[in-house]
């Protein structure tokens, strides 16, 4: 009997030997640099869907594995590695040690392919913004933080309402779409005051992605996307912060925030709460008794919660409730009606989201369904007496008040199935939105509906070892219903279209060390109502309205990128370095030209404007010797041109119009600096910096003309000190000071008075601006 079973034995070796082998365990333990145990770093055998992670001591068991191969291990932190085995035994043992990842270059993200991967892995440039950044710049608000990022740059268009807007590549905010938790629920609406509502309190990360992001997330993504991942329940932990800044040694900005995190022991339910409280003094920069930042009030706070009925399934629920009041002008205390200049703005908005995730058993396939919607109402007055007191005057004034209400939502499913070496997502979107505005005095409305049904399908081929190719494309079906009124003015935009986005990307692993990416776009932008066309300002003591144009047509866009990154650790330090190309063509833009005055009024027309391109290259350097000191700079060379000269300004004689052939507010030069150090473990200096080059910026004249003006460059420079305490266990406390804009660069040539023009704004949003504070609670 004996004899036959080790005849059976041996038949079986030589048919299934890989199945006799597999028969090996193999145990091991993961630290850090300093032997400390990582806890819940996972294990994977590369090329399957074995794997494991490690518990409370760092220690892992993999069974049914080949006599050799290569472990992939992650932890968040810390750089993937791989790492080979052999097992000689039945039971072999292995320490595996991980270096720290002090540049995030080993960060999970969502942004290129709409599920998670290594950033390193994923087929296009992915920037990520952390609460590190955040902590570095003093940022209270996200919009303080983007220009941190090769590509972006955070301007300012109001000197009373202190409008803001993100430029990706050079293309103005209405080109990039905003996503929040990776849902394009952040409408226009929300694009003209929401980069500064937003606190950094409720932001895990912000994902960035330059340049054609439109196969994947629909219309507005010409530019690419900013998909702000609010804060998820990780581990048990909170804590309250509270900033202070004295702007120009003036006005006081203070603001109070706080996030707590509770998470079941094993894993299977948490939740998230976060909050922000903000009051700002507004601030006069030439003493004429007229603001240049606003007087504000907000009040935010959210939540996030999951729950796992099973290790396959998830539901996550996640909302914000925000409160925010904005004034500037003058005389700040009176009723608006009484004031000469008043932008007075009370925003309330709701954002709330659901998603349910389902695994096979195998990990390998997933499904997903969500919907989130946005619902905001707007009080607002835009107007004054611009230094008159004619009966006229006063009663213009006193029926500037407006309203606003808007409503967006998105809805829709996704599959993904993940093969051995390839992944497969599709799936089906529905979005809309309803904005109505009206200020009866001006008799100004916008009405209007969008709605859209898109299908997205991509397919990620791992053509060879160092190859990875992504194919996608998306259909959307797009319905445009508006009517928009100005004074006797009168438009209509009824359109019913769809438009084909196909993308390709390919990432190429040169070597071990160099990447090289590159990838093709196509965009498009329908005609509707943007963000700056729902901000009202004044110039020359008149408001300025934009009107939609008649019969416009809808913009598309063909992007190419191409980029090198090189990634390699010189003992234990870490370095990047990535140089991108980018070129974008525009075909139909909408450009805004100012055109005539009715009755006090300003118009400003949206039209078709000439074929135009925005071409250059990005680059970033980050370099961390060790998780004491890390230096990261950046920077954009580029420049944006229409193919023929543009008119911005149509002037009663043909002599006063105005053209350019370059963009307006758009440097050819701008980047950033980022060194975070921290001589001991308790104290952290912060150096940070952005420049601003110089670049063309309209200036509407109190005789009713317009000149280009070609401003100067600025370097603003920020420093940042802390120290923190261990007050006992799990209770830290950090004391934080520093000075924002230390040397003051900041622009001189402000208008003055009733007639100024508010849009004449350009460089750094703050003057010097000193800060201090207090954080304290269980954190790292």
């Amino acid at each position: 009997m004996v004899k036959y079973q080790y005849i059976l034995y041996l038949l079986l070796s030589i048919i299934f030997p890989v199945s006799l082998q597999a028969q090996t365990a193999l145990k091991g333990k993961i630290t850090d640099s300093k032997d400390q145990p990582i806890i819940h770093a996972t294990i994977l055998l590369e090329g399957t869907t074995i794997g494991t992670s490690t518990d409370n001591d760092g220690l892992f068991t993999l069974s049914k594995l080949p006599n050799k191969g290569n472990l992939i291990v992650r932890a968040v932190g810390y750089q993937t590695q791989k790492q080979p085995f052999q097992i000689n035994n039945k039971e072999e043992s292995i320490h595996i040690k991980l270096n720290e990842d002090n540049l995030n270059l080993n960060e999970v993200v969502v942004s290129a392919t709409r599920y998670g991967l290594d950033r390193r892995e994923a087929p296009v440039v992915v920037n990520v913004l952390s609460p590190k950044l955040f902590n570095a710049t003093q940022s209270v608000a996200m919009f303080e933080t983007l220009s941190y990022q090769p590509g972006v740059r955070v301007e300012n268009n109001c000197q009373n309402c202190g409008f803001s807007q993100v430029r990706l590549n050079g293309l103005e905010g209405a080109y990039s779409q905003i996503l929040i938790n990776s849902r394009s629920v952040f409408s226009a609406l929300n694009s003209v005051y929401g980069l500064d509502q937003i606190p950094t309190s409720m932001i895990d990360r912000i994902e960035v992605v330059r340049s054609g992001g439109s196969a994947l997330f629909g219309a507005n993504a010409i530019a690419g996307t900013i998909n702000i991942i609010t804060k998820d329940p990780v581990e048990n932990d909170w804590q309250i912060k509270s900033t202070n800044s004295l702007i120009d040694g003036k006005a006081w900005d203070n603001t109070v925030d706080f996030n707590t995190s509770f998470v079941e022991n094993d894993l299977m339910n948490g939740v998230t709460f976060y909050g922000m409280h903000r009051e700002r003094q507004p601030w006069d920069a030439n003493n004429d008794g007229f603001s240049e930042i606003t007087k504000l009030k907000n009040t935010t706070f959210g939540a996030k919660a999951f729950l796992k009925t099973s290790e396959y399934n998830k539901l996550t629920v996640d909302f914000s409730v925000l409160n925010e009041f904005r004034r500037g002008g003058d005389r700040i205390n009176l009723a608006p009606h009484f004031t000469d200049i008043t932008e007075q703005v009370q925003t309330n908005s709701f954002i709330g989201g659901i998603t349910y995730d389902q695994y096979s058993r195998d990990w390998k396939q997933k499904f997903s369904i969500y919907a989130s919607a946005q619902k905001s109402t707007r009080d607002s007055y835009y107007g004054g007496l611009a230094g008159q007191t004619t009966p006229q005057d006063s009663v213009i004034a006193a029926n500037s008040y407006g309203d606003t209400d808007d409503f967006a939502m998105v809805a829709g499913g996704q599959y993904t199935y993940n093969f051995e070496k390839d992944v497969f997502t599709a799936g089906l979107e529905y979005s809309g939105n309803r904005t109505k505005d009206q200020i009866p005095s001006y008799r100004r409305s916008i009405d209007q509906k969008n709605h859209s049904i898109g299908a997205y399908a991509q397919y990620e081929w791992k053509v060879i070892d160092q190859l990875k190719a992504l194919i996608g494309a998306r259909y959307d079906h797009s319905f445009i219903d508006g009517k928009y009124s100005l004074l006797d003015n009168h438009r209509v935009s009824d359109q019913n279209f769809g438009t084909l986005s196909p993308r390709f990307t390919i990432l190429y692993d040169i070597t071990s060390e160099l990447q090289f990416r590159g990838g093709y776009a196509r965009g498009f932008r329908a005609p509707q109502a943007f963000n700056e066309d729902m901000h009202v300002t004044s110039a020359g003591g008149q408001q300025v309205f934009v009107l939609m144009g008649e019969n416009l047509k809808t913009e598309y866009s063909n992007a190419y990128t191409g980029s090198f990154n090189y990634t390699r650790n010189f003992g234990s330090t870490q370095t990047s370095l990535l140089v991108e190309g980018f070129y974008t063509d525009l075909q139909n833009p909408f450009t805004t030209v100012r055109t005539s005055e009715e009755e006090n009024i300003i118009l400003e027309e949206m039209r078709n404007g000439s074929r135009s391109s925005v071409y250059g290259s990005n680059f970033e350097l980050s370099v961390a010797p060790s998780s004491a000191l890390s230096i990261q700079a950046g920077g954009t060379i580029q420049r944006s041109k229409y193919s023929e000269e543009q008119l911005i300004f149509e002037g009663e004689d043909p002599e006063d119009n105005v053209l350019t052939k370059k963009y307006v507010r758009t440097p050819d030069v701008y980047g950033y600096l980022n060194i975070n150090a921290k001589p001991t473990k308790q104290f952290a200096v912060d150096l940070t910096g952005v420049y601003t080059g110089k670049m063309l910026v309209p200036h509407y004249q109190p005789s009713g003309i317009m000149k280009i003006k070609d401003t100067r460059d600025f370097m603003e420079l920020n420093l940042r000190l802390g120290y923190t305490f261990a007050v006992k266990k799990d209770l830290n406390m950090e004391l934080f000071g520093g000075i924002q804009n230390m040397f003051n660069a900041f622009q001189k040539d402000f208008d003055s008075g009733a007639l100024r023009d508010n849009d004449y704004v350009y460089g750094p949003t703050k003057p010097r601006t000193f800060t201090f504070g207090v954080r304290i609670g269980h954190f790292h």
